[in-house]
């Protein structure tokens, strides 16, 4: 008797009861952490992220492991570093480190196409709200449009950064959206710039950008911080680290630090950052009605963006006597550099002599900005900076 008792507590204690104790969802969820991981290696989709995010979605969904429980290694991982919104800030460090504001300095009206790109971001909060009042599925707060609005920004640490702060319970569903689509960049943006703008408009050619000197880069990022400072303190976590980590590259004297901050460091969040929005993918949180809300009104968000930056181009070439390539306003939203690429590769196939990378990079950095302005504005907005 007391071996057959033995032998029923050790089947009790299997992976395969607690699949057959707790349903399919567990299963389910594991198949999509396999899926992310397929993403990443195979079709390369911003596998920095989406592998560590399907490995730890995985883990997450393993039975009886106590690894996303109070004591879990990716439970302590996670109120380390998500839950206060550390990892996120670090990443904006390194992505400051290794960005060049040059291209927006050589011409400041394209921090106008990076601006307009963040329309999507309120829109999409709207229509959160509207389809949670028109579906008895889903149910978004304030908090959570807010949350699931920022998707649109393009941005994954801002995504992150904000959806902690305000819809944890979201994070999971909100963060494999916003890198999904960031991945997606060079299938979903150029349909949507070959409707909206003419063959004549993607072949104007810009002239090349002005030498932009040292002094104006060192200056820039402090002018930000000082700016954002006086007009919106909420947004000065995300931009205060962003320009931290521009000033140690632009400085040139520290370029231990800026090294550090643009490869070891930020690598080793990113790997820790991953893993613990995969944490995120459990089935009981993911396996929602709202989830796929948030996937429909994430690629809205990006759609719209994306559009609104390529409308605002077509004004200004109404009002301006400079001719802009239109292109360009589609890298308004941050998925620095893919979506510059993605400009550039455009513009070449309508005109072979047409380089519109380093114009498309003005927009594209200024994108960066405005969305983490957007999250401030939304922190605000919502109460939760």
């Amino acid at each position: 008797m007391d071996i057959a008792n033995s032998l029923q507590e050790l089947w009790h204690t299997t992976g395969i009861y607690g699949f057959f104790a707790g349903g399919f969802g567990n299963f389910a969820m594991i198949v999509v952490g396999c899926v992310l991981i397929w993403l990443a290696i195979k079709k390369q989709f911003e596998p920095l992220l989406l592998l560590p995010i399907g490995f730890g979605g995985i883990l997450a969904n393993i039975p009886m492991a106590g690894i996303v429980e109070p004591g879990g290694f990716l439970y302590i991982v996670y109120n380390f570093g998500v839950a206060n919104g550390l990892f996120p800030l670090i990443i904006f460090m390194g992505v400051g480190a290794m960005t060049d504001f040059g291209p927006l300095l050589a011409n400041p009206k394209t921090a106008l196409l990076g601006a307009a790109a963040q329309f999507g971001i309120f829109t999409t909060l709207l229509g959160a709200l509207a389809l949670s009042g028109a579906l008895d599925a889903i149910d978004f707060s304030l908090k959570d449009a807010s949350a699931i609005g920022i998707i649109g920004g393009a941005d994954g640490p801002t995504a992150i950064f904000l959806a902690s702060k305000l819809s944890p319970d979201l994070l999971g569903a909100i963060a494999v959206a916003a890198y999904s689509y960031m991945a997606l960049v060079p299938i979903i943006q150029p349909p949507i710039m070959r409707l909206l703008t003419t063959k004549e408009e993607r072949s104007i050619e810009m002239k090349q950008l002005r030498h932009v000197p040292k002094a104006e880069k060192i200056i820039f990022p402090l002018l930000v911080l000082f700016l954002c400072v006086l007009l919106l303190p909420s947004a000065t976590p995300l931009i205060g680290m962003l320009m931290f980590g521009n000033l140690l590259k632009e400085s040139g004297v520290v370029d231990r630090l800026s090294d550090t901050a643009q490869h070891s460091l930020i690598n080793i969040v990113t790997i820790f950052l991953g893993l613990s929005v995969g944490s995120k993918l459990a089935a009981d949180k993911f396996l929602k009605g709202e989830t796929l809300g948030i996937l429909v009104l994430g690629l809205v968000a990006f759609a719209i963006g994306t559009a609104t930056g390529l409308l605002l181009a077509k004004l200004m070439n109404k009002i301006s006597r400079e001719k802009i390539n239109p292109l360009i306003g589609a890298a308004g939203v941050s998925a620095v550099p893919m979506a510059a690429r993605v400009v550039n590769k455009e513009g070449l196939k309508n005109n072979p002599h047409n380089f519109l990378l380093m114009h498309a990079m003005g927009p594209n950095v200024a994108g960066v900005i405005g969305s983490a302005v957007a999250a401030g504005v939304l922190l605000s907005l919502c109460g939760g900076g």
